[in-house]
């Protein structure tokens, strides 16, 4: 095993994508489970949040959260805006999240951490680390055209992603042993296959039946998950910005060093797949293993 990699101390660089930002939470697990501290967190979009959420130790809490939602509970998350600027407004989900892991102030959590966003004006990278960690994290999964941006003192705000998907950066000056990153972009992997839809049961109710309706309803015309010669608006928007963002993750790779990345795979789960969080929390900690565990640095 690579020497570097037994120290202790972590600046843990959580990346953007989705739902596979899920396996971030199995990966905190198997540091956890290894004995590593992390003194430090740097996240984009999803890593934001999960990273966000892990500083104010309520991860466990999401975690059985995250794990319970079916794809019905995920549409239900969903709030359609009815102006410019994005497909659904997110204030639904934050209120939930609010709801169910508290608020805090940046600056009082117990670890450093930074969500990184991007403004919309500017066009240059913005890193938050004071104020109400839910704006922050708001901002950060502001995905172009499906979430509305937010602002935060005067600035419009968008995904990370957008120009930071691996955000190495913000943790360059910490003072700790080693650093980990995770980058959601990785190539496609061949042996991974895409698990069948799950039929609706006989035993429905009415109420049941008509969200399931519904639900088939917006796929149909976003497509949260059709065949690829069918392909709908949030697919096309989803995939176009995934390809932008592992040639731009690339490149922050590429840039800045970290002691250990964790790469995982873009066709390990599709982008709106929240209702997958066992598979890609299981899913990070095998990858764990294999990249910190076997002293494997890519």
């Amino acid at each position: 095993m690579d020497s570097t990699l037994t120290n202790k101390t972590v600046s843990l660089v959580l990346g953007s994508g989705g739902a596979r930002g899920l396996a971030h939470i199995g990966i905190i697990e198997w540091l956890q489970a290894h004995d590593y501290e992390i003194k430090s967190i740097a996240g984009s979009s999803m890593g934001a949040l999960v990273g966000g959420i892990y500083a104010a130790g309520k991860l466990d809490v999401y975690s059985n959260w995250v794990q319970a939602l079916q794809r019905t509970d995920v549409l239900r998350l969903l709030d359609l805006s009815f102006r410019s600027g994005g497909l659904f407004k997110g204030e639904r989900v934050i209120n939930v999240l609010k709801e169910l892991i508290g608020d805090f102030q940046i600056e009082e959590l117990p670890i450093s951490y930074t969500a990184v966003a991007t403004d919309l004006d500017s066009g240059k990278e913005v890193w938050l680390s004071k104020g109400p960690l839910f704006d922050a994290i708001r901002a950060s999964i502001a995905i172009p055209t499906i979430l509305t941006p937010h602002t935060i003192d005067g600035r419009l705000l968008v995904d990370g992603g957008l120009v930071n998907p691996v955000p190495i950066a913000p943790t360059l000056h910490d003072v700790t042993d080693v650093t980990i990153a995770v980058n959601l972009s990785g190539i496609p992997d061949p042996t991974l296959l895409e698990p069948e839809n799950k039929a609706p049961t006989s035993t429905q109710g009415v109420y049941q039946r008509r969200v399931q309706e519904f639900v088939e309803l917006l796929q149909s015309k976003v497509s949260l998950g059709t065949s690829d010669d069918n392909l709908g608006l949030l697919e096309v928007i989803t995939r176009s910005f995934e390809t932008m963002q592992a040639t731009v993750a690339r490149l922050k790779l590429a840039a800045h060093f970290a002691d250990a990345v964790i790469t995982i795979p873009r066709n390990s789960c599709r982008f709106f797949e929240f209702y997958r969080a066992s598979e890609m929390i299981e899913f990070g900690r095998e990858k764990a293993e294999e990249v910190i565990g076997k002293g494997v640095t890519e």
